[in-house]
């Protein structure tokens, strides 16, 4: 699943009239980049919500076909659920198995692949060290379990594979998806990882500047 509904307050007014996921960086959408990236680590079938402008996205991508994927749309309310409910309407389209998630608005290298990279855990993270503008991270990283205190600290990537369990009980309705990943880490249900390769969380103008640079500078060597 790609989170593709959020309204992009911060990249204004480029997103005044063109959701996020389609502003372009080194001549190709945000959202093209995962579609690629989704394709090579062996998927076929993408779910994507949408709320903000969410018809530019649709007509943009189409059915998925030239990407060789099968992308299927969870349409939400003007104002859009956040990501913890955005995932939680999406669940009769995602099935009974453990499924990625990714934001729309980072990029990374990250390799996007099939399969729950842990056993027993109800949701799997990839963190990644924190940048400057958010020093103080999201989760504790000990061995491959994340936990809401405690040192090293590092920042949720906004990629991450969970059960549809984790969202048992819950109603369809608005909700961030950080206390629900807070709740399991305190029953130990979360596991993790840290990825050193390059990361952009895309959340401004300037850092879609950075990504510009820096797929450009890579596609002239």
């Amino acid at each position: 699943m790609i989170l593709a509904a959020g309204r992009g307050e911060r990249m204004r007014p480029l997103t005044d009239h063109t959701p996020k996921p389609l502003l372009e960086a080194g001549g190709k959408s945000l959202i093209g980049y995962h579609l690629e990236s989704l394709r090579r680590g062996g998927f076929n079938r993408v779910v994507i919500n949408l709320a903000h402008l969410g018809d530019q996205i649709r007509s943009a991508l189409g059915d998925g076909s030239r990407w060789g994927l099968s992308l299927t749309y969870s349409q939400e309310p003007e104002g859009a659920l956040d990501t913890g409910g955005g995932i939680r309407r999406a669940l009769p389209l995602l099935g009974d198995a453990p499924f990625l998630v990714v934001n729309a608005d980072i990029w990374t290298d990250f390799p996007l692949i099939q399969g729950f990279p842990q056993g027993d855990a109800l949701a799997h993270l990839v963190l990644v060290s924190n940048p400057p503008y958010h020093d103080q991270g999201d989760f504790a990283l000990n061995g491959n379990r994340v936990s809401s205190d405690g040192s090293p600290r590092f920042t949720f990537s906004g990629i991450g594979y969970y059960r549809p369990e984790l969202f048992s009980g819950i109603p369809e309705e608005r909700f961030a998806l950080a206390p629900l990943l807070r709740r399991a880490m305190d029953r130990s249900a979360v596991s993790g990882e840290r990825y050193c390769g390059p990361w952009v969380d895309v959340g401004t103008p300037a850092r879609l500047r950075e990504v510009d640079r820096l797929v450009t500078s890579a596609l002239s060597k």
